[in-house]
């Protein structure tokens, strides 16, 4: 069977050169002998893997030197609890709510300390991102929390929050490397990396320097002590050595590119040609308001759930799989990370004119 166009919010499309690549390491690396997967993460193979995909990523994202980068595990949820419990001194941070897992991590931090919500668009079913250009922001937050990109909901922070000072936490997960960033806007930049750079199992954290220190909350275990990894060059107990690998080779894809500034450019006529589609169709409608939509992640509708149904179970027999919109909000989404050719989203496009034209009038549907 050939490849589908894999629509998956997560884990998600994979760069097939990195895929080729890697299975032609799979049973000798370098002239190792065994597999990456096999290895020591003690040894010096594995020790050059680790450091080159570290220092590429810092070349991407132009990272100062007074940040760390550490591969974790535990995904971002594990995230939810080690940001208060590394970084809630004073006992108070805000959250802006803008989507389900940065609801989810303002419930965690709860058990911490006070979380204060600053925003919200839950009213709007999180359809739109609030204005946080001027926020009522008590003193003594250690830090404003946000989920930059939401995969579910579709939305994208344009602009960040002015946090007054205070420290900007932000899980980039289904955003990460898909154009460039200013680090040093960011105390804690962080994100899973299933969606846009690997597969499943890695989270990466971008932690600046002073943050990180052994005065954490009592009772935090020394696996969820950003020193602990800090210090051990991210090699504190065996990592996801494989899931690193992969990390490795999609940075020096996204390198071979042309960095993120080119990636950026080619995800917007991306986006471009589904949003496009999606304003002048009378079947298909967006759901989120256009001035914060993601380029990344796409939500759509018909407006009938049978229709929708079928729909989804079409574009699956024509090869474009995971378009089912999340259990939580229904309806159809095509998540277009990096790795989704724009060939991919064209033929999509096609095929969505298609079952528009073969589905009008939609009344018959219910006839």
């Amino acid at each position: 069977m050939s490849r589908v166009y894999n629509f998956s919010a997560g884990p998600a499309v994979l760069p097939e050169e990195v895929l080729r690549e890697a299975a032609e390491e799979m049973m000798d690396y370098k002239g190792s002998g065994m597999s990456v997967m096999e290895m020591s993460h003690r040894s010096k193979v594995y020790d050059t893997i680790i450091k080159e995909a570290e220092q590429d990523i810092r070349d991407l994202m132009h990272i100062p030197d007074h940040y760390k980068v550490l591969f974790l595990q535990g995904g971002a949820s594990q995230q939810f609890a080690m940001i208060p419990m590394n970084l809630m001194k004073n006992k108070k941070a805000g959250y802006i709510i803008t989507g389900q897992w940065a609801k989810k991590a303002y419930q965690e931090a709860q058990i911490y300390g006070e979380a204060v919500k600053l925003a919200s668009s839950e009213d709007q079913t999180f359809s739109y991102i609030p204005d946080c250009s001027d926020l009522d922001l008590p003193d003594d937050l250690d830090y404003v929390y946000i989920c930059e990109n939401n995969t579910i909901y579709g939305t994208k922070y344009k602009e960040l929050p002015n946090t007054k000072g205070h420290l900007l936490v932000a899980d980039v997960s289904s955003c990460f490397l898909s154009e460039p960033v200013d680090v040093s806007k960011y105390g804690v930049i962080f994100g899973g990396v299933q969606k846009n750079v690997g597969p499943a199992g890695v989270v990466i954290a971008i932690i600046r320097e002073d943050l990180i220190s052994d005065d954490v909350l009592p009772g935090t275990p020394t696996m969820l002590k950003y020193k602990t990894h800090a210090d051990a060059d991210s090699l504190y107990n065996t990592p996801p050595c494989y899931g690193i690998y992969i990390c490795g080779k999609v940075f020096k894809w996204l390198k071979n590119m042309g960095g993120l500034e080119e990636i950026k450019k080619r995800n917007e006529e991306k986006a471009k040609i589904l949003y496009d589609f999606l304003d002048q169709s009378k079947m298909f409608q967006g759901t989120v308001a256009p001035k914060d939509r993601s380029l990344m992640n796409v939500p759509f509708v018909t407006g009938d759930k049978d229709l929708d149904a079928k729909f989804v179970a079409e574009a699956s027999k024509a090869g474009f799989v995971n378009l089912k919109g999340h259990r939580s909000v229904g309806g159809m989404r095509a998540s277009i990370y990096n790795a989704m050719p724009k060939e991919g989203v064209e033929k999509l496009v096609a095929f969505m004119k298609e079952f528009e034209e073969a589905n009008e009038p939609f009344g018959d549907l219910n006839g």
